[in-house]
C-alpha cells in the first residue's frame, strides 16, 4: 500500500468515474483502475462496486476513503510543516467561506492580504457551512471563515468580529422611515428567510425567537442576493448582514436599511483550523490581519 494509490481512490471517490479521477490523477484510466483492484487485493476487500456507467463505493470502501483522507492529510501537514519552517509566509492556503459572507467581506480582505503576503497563494472555495465543515475535517481545506459556535473538539475556532444585521424594507413600509429601531419592534412582522441549508438562516430564525417575528410562509430565498431583490419587489422584509449592505454593493432604489438599537442582532465570525495543522503560527497571523480589516470596514459609515 502507497499514499499514491490512497489517493486514486479519494479521487475515484470525489468524482465516481474512472476516467475522471484518471484525469484527475494525470494517469491513463487502466493504471488507475489496476491499482485500486491491487489496492482492494492486498485489503482482501470489495472497495468499489463497478456498473457500466456507475461507480459506488461498498460500506467498507467509505470507511477506507474516510481512512485514506486523514493519512492523506496528515503527510500533507507533514511536508507543509517542513515547508514552512522555511518560510511560513508563502505557499498555498485553502480558505473556505459561505456564502452570505465571502461577496461582502472578501473584496475588503484579498487585496491586503495579498500585499501583506505577497508570497501566499490564496485558494478559495465558497460553499456552505457544514461542506465546509466536512471538507475541513477532512484536510481538504487549510481553514475556513465560519459562523461562530462551532462545537468540535477536532477543530480551533478563533474569534475575528461581530457582524451585526441590518433590517431591509421596502419602501412604504411602516419601519422603512426609522433611523433605529428596537428588536421587539420586528414582533408583528414576518421575514423573508433563505432556504434550510444557510447559516444566514439559522441566524435570522434565532433573531425571530428573540423578537417574537415570524418566517413569511411559503417562500424560501436560494441566496441572499434574491432576499435582497424581493424586498425590492416589496414582497416582505428581512436582516442583512452588515457587510452587505456596504460599498461597493449597490442597494436597489425601492430598499431602506435600518439599523437596531444596541446591542443589536449580530452574528459572530471565525476562523477555524485543525488543532493539528502545521499552520497554527501562520493561521494566527492571518486571523489577526482578517479581523482587523472586517472591524475597520464595519466601523465605516
Amino acid at each position: 500500500m502507497n499514499l499514491r494509490d490512497l489517493k486514486y481512490l479519494i479521487a475515484l471517490a470525489d468524482l465516481r468515474h474512472f476516467g475522471k479521477a484518471a484525469d484527475a490523477c494525470f494517469v491513463s484510466q487502466p493504471t488507475l483502475s489496476t491499482q485500486v483492484r491491487k489496492l482492494e487485493e492486498e485489503l482482501g476487500v470489495t472497495l468499489v462496486e463497478r456498473a457500466p456507467r456507475k461507480v459506488m463505493l461498498t460500506p467498507t470502501g467509505q470507511d477506507v476513503v474516510q481512512r485514506a483522507r486523514r493519512i492523506v492529510a496528515d503527510v500533507d501537514q507533514m511536508r507543509e510543516a517542513a515547508r514552512r519552517s522555511k518560510d511560513p509566509e508563502s505557499g498555498s492556503l485553502r480558505l473556505g467561506v459561505f456564502p452570505t459572507l465571502g461577496p461582502y467581506l472578501l473584496p475588503h480582505v484579498v487585496p491586503q492580504l495579498r500585499e501583506r503576503f505577497p508570497q501566499l497563494e490564496l485558494l478559495l472555495v465558497e460553499e456552505k457551512s457544514d461542506v465546509l465543515l466536512q471538507r475541513l475535517r477532512e484536510g481538504r481545506l487549510d481553514a475556513a471563515l465560519l459562523a461562530l459556535p462551532v462545537h468540535d473538539e477536532q477543530l480551533h475556532t478563533e474569534f475575528l468580529f461581530d457582524e451585526p444585521f441590518v433590517l431591509a424594507a421596502p419602501r412604504g413600509h411602516g419601519l422603512a422611515s426609522r433611523t433605529s429601531l428596537g428588536i421587539d419592534e420586528l414582533s408583528d412582522e414576518t421575514l423573508l428567510l433563505l432556504e434550510d441549508g444557510h447559516c444566514l438562516r439559522d441566524q435570522a430564525l434565532d433573531v425571530c425567537r428573540l423578537s417574537g417575528a415570524q418566517e413569511k410562509s411559503g417562500f424560501r430565498a436560494t441566496s441572499l442576493e434574491t432576499l435582497r431583490q424581493m424586498v425590492a419587489a416589496g414582497v416582505g422584509v428581512t436582516l442583512l448582514p452588515a457587510l452587505s449592505v456596504h460599498a461597493p454593493i449597490v442597494q436597489p432604489a425601492n430598499i431602506r436599511l435600518v439599523k437596531f438599537d444596541k446591542p443589536a442582532p449580530s452574528r459572530r465570525i471565525g476562523l477555524v483550523w485543525r488543532k493539528s495543522s502545521a499552520m497554527e503560527a501562520f493561521l494566527q497571523q492571518l486571523a489577526g490581519t482578517i479581523g482587523t480589516l472586517a472591524r475597520a470596514q464595519l466601523q465605516v459609515d
